[in-house]
């Protein structure tokens, strides 16, 4: 699970989480099947107006040592529907079971990453 931080167009931040997969550089994330009010959902209106965005995925245990997380920076948008869209729900899918079984209905946001940052709080 990550967060993905989307910017609005009066320039609020919106960060909601997210089911993602990383493909080299480029993240995905569809809108899934999970209970929401609409389809519509801000944070397609935020890419649409702003494509400045970033994921954060992060590790907690109560060992503080263990403690990592990092945040890819980039450049967010609609993947259209063809060959793009469906590789990245097949990489969804094989990623999550669930996906699988229920493919995403919703729009798939391509994140082009620009900058990588992370911390953790003992090297491997």
């Amino acid at each position: 699970m990550g967060r993905l931080g989307t910017v609005s167009d009066s320039g609020r931040p919106h960060l909601v989480p997210c089911c993602f997969v990383l493909d080299g550089d480029r993240v995905y994330s569809a809108v899934d099947a999970k209970p929401k009010s609409t389809m519509a959902l801000r944070r397609l209106d935020n890419l649409a107006a702003n494509p400045a965005c970033a994921l954060l995925v992060d590790h907690y245990e109560d060992d503080w040592t263990a403690l990592w997380w990092v945040r890819l920076d980039g450049r967010g948008r609609l993947a259209p529907d063809g060959a793009e869209r469906e590789a990245a729900l097949a990489l969804l899918g094989a990623k999550y079971e669930q996906y699988r079984r229920t493919p995403p209905p919703g729009p798939v946001i391509a994140v082009a990453v620009e900058r990588w940052t992370w911390w953790e709080a003992a090297p491997a």
